[in-house]
C-alpha cells in the first residue's frame, strides 16, 4: 500500500512526486511515456531550443544595424534537432535522476484506476498497485480536427529533419506563432490560418496587433477570419495543426470511481479536490490553465492538502508568454477583459523606448507595457511586448499576488539600467 500513487510524470506529477516523497509519503509514479510530459518533451523546452537557435540566425542576419558584419551565415536545421534531443535527453535524465533521489518509485506504463477499496485500486502493466490517496495528472493531446489526422501536431514537427520550403500553420495562438517565428526565421514560407480576427489567442489586442505587425514585416503570411477544410489543401503540403489542447482523459478509469468531468476535464477547485474524497487533480487534465508553471504549483497545492497544510492556488495571477521574437508575456486583467467583466479600471500605456538599455539594444522597437490598475489603484494585469518580457513577467506575477497598488511599486529599487525598470516608471505617471 503506497500513500500516494500519482499518474502521469509530467510537470505537475513529477513535481509533485518529489515534494511528496521529501515530506515523507510512499510515492509511486507512473508515466506511459516518458518522464516530463509533453512540456519537456514536445512543447515547452523543445520549441524553446529551436527559438534560441533562430534568435541567434535572426542576430547575425541583422548584425548591420549594430555595426557588427557577417557574411554567409547559415542555420542547420537537421543539427538545430538534433540539439533539441540532446536538452530534451539531458532534462528528462534530469528529472529522473531528483525522483529517484527522493525515493519517488517509477513505473514506465499506462495506469487505469479499476476501483476503490480500502484504498484506490491502480492497474499498470497487468498488476494491481492500491494507495491512500490518489493524484491525476494525466496532461493533455493535441486537438485534431476530423479530417485533418494526416497533419502535423507539435509532436511530429519537432522531429521534423528536413527544412519546409513552405508551411501551413492552422491555428494563430501561442503554440502555432511559436512555430511560425521558428521556421520563418530559417527561411520557410510560413502561412498562419487562423478563425478569429486577431492572433495570440487572450493575450491583450494591442500587443496582439503589434505582434501581427511584427510578422507581417518578417514576412509571414496571414489569414485571419479563416476557416478550412482538409480540402483546401494539395497532398504535398507541410501542414501543421496547432488549434489547442485537450483534457488526455480517456482510458484512465475515471468511471470507475465516478470522478466527475466536464467536456473531458476533471473538475477541481481551488485546493485541487476532486468530488471523491482523496483524490486530486493536477496540470492540463483539469483543463484550467493548461500550462507548464500552472501544473507545477497545483501539483504542490494537492500535495500540500494532502499533508493536511491547506493551500490553495490563485488562477488570476498566472503569467503567461510567447517565446516569439519580440517576446510577449502577460498575467491578470487585458483591455478586453476589463471591458467583458465591466470592471472599474483604468488601461495605461507607456513604450519601452522609456527604458535606455532597450533603446541600446533594439535598433526599430515597437514594443510597450500595459499596466491595468482598479478604482483603488491596485494592479490587475500587466503585459509586456518586447525583449526579456518572459524574464520580467514573474514579478508582475507577484504584484498580482499581493494585491500591490502603484505607489507601492514606486518605493522598489530597480536595477539600471534594465527593462524592467520601465515598470517603476510607468507606476510614476498612473
Amino acid at each position: 500500500m503506497y500513500d500516494l500513487i500519482i499518474i502521469g510524470g509530467g510537470p505537475a506529477g513529477y513535481n509533485a512526486a518529489e515534494r511528496a516523497a521529501h515530506a515523507g509519503l510512499k510515492v509511486l509514479l507512473a508515466e506511459k511515456r516518458e518522464l516530463g510530459g509533453v512540456c519537456l518533451n514536445e512543447g515547452c523546452i523543445p520549441t524553446k531550443t529551436l527559438l534560441h537557435s533562430a534568435k541567434i540566425y535572426d542576430y547575425a542576419k541583422h548584425s548591420e544595424d549594430y555595426g557588427v558584419k557577417f557574411t554567409g551565415a547559415e542555420i542547420n536545421h537537421s543539427f538545430v534537432i538534433e540539439r533539441k534531443n540532446k536538452v530534451v535527453k539531458t532534462l528528462v535524465s534530469g528529472v529522473a535522476g531528483k525522483l529517484k533521489k527522493a525515493g519517488v518509485e517509477v513505473i514506465t506504463g499506462a495506469a487505469k484506476i479499476m476501483g476503490q477499496n480500502s484504498g484506490f485500486d491502480i492497474e499498470i502493466n497487468g498488476t494491481i498497485y492500491s494507495s491512500k490517496y490518489l493524484l491525476i495528472c494525466g496532461g493533455s493531446e493535441a486537438v485534431v480536427p476530423k479530417g485533418f489526422e494526416n497533419c502535423m501536431t507539435s509532436r511530429e514537427i519537432l522531429n521534423l529533419k528536413e527544412k519546409p520550403e513552405s508551411l501551413i500553420i492552422i491555428g494563430g495562438g501561442v503554440i502555432g506563432l511559436e512555430f511560425a517565428s521558428y521556421f520563418n526565421s530559417i527561411g520557410t514560407r510560413v502561412t498562419v490560418i487562423e478563425m478569429l480576427d486577431k492572433i495570440g489567442g487572450p493575450i491583450d489586442g494591442e500587443i496582439a496587433d503589434i505582434l501581427y505587425k511584427n510578422y507581417v514585416k518578417q514576412g509571414v503570411n496571414f489569414k485571419l477570419g479563416t476557416r478550412v477544410s482538409p480540402d483546401d489543401f494539395k497532398p504535398d503540403d507541410k501542414v501543421l495543426i496547432a488549434v489547442g489542447r485537450r483534457a488526455a482523459s480517456e482510458n484512465l478509469g475515471l468511471e470507475n470511481i465516478n470522478i466527475l468531468t466536464e467536456r473531458g476535464s476533471i473538475v477541481t477547485d481551488e485546493y485541487g479536490r476532486t468530488n471523491i474524497a482523496n483524490v486530486y487533480a493536477a496540470g492540463d487534465i483539469n483543463g484550467k490553465s493548461m500550462l507548464a508553471h500552472t501544473a507545477y504549483r497545483e501539483g504542490e497545492v494537492c500535495v500540500n492538502n494532502i499533508l493536511g497544510i491547506k493551500d490553495k492556488i490563485n488562477y488570476n495571477a498566472i503569467p503567461a508568454v510567447i517565446y516569439t521574437n519580440p517576446e510577449v508575456a502577460g498575467v491578470g486583467e487585458t483591455t478586453e477583459s476589463v471591458k467583458q467583466k465591466n470592471l472599474k479600471a483604468s488601461v495605461h500605456t507607456f513604450t519601452l523606448k522609456y527604458s535606455g538599455r532597450y533603446v541600446a539594444e533594439n535598433a526599430s522597437g515597437d514594443g510597450i507595457l500595459k499596466i491595468i490598475t482598479d478604482e483603488n489603484n491596485i494592479i490587475t494585469g500587466l503585459h509586456i511586448i518586447g525583449s526579456y518580457a518572459s524574464e520580467i513577467i514573474y514579478g508582475a506575477a507577484m504584484m498580482l499576488e499581493t494585491k500591490m497598488r502603484a505607489e507601492d511599486v514606486q518605493k522598489f529599487v530597480f536595477p539600471h539600467p534594465t527593462v524592467c525598470e520601465v515598470i517603476r516608471e510607468g507606476c510614476f505617471m498612473i
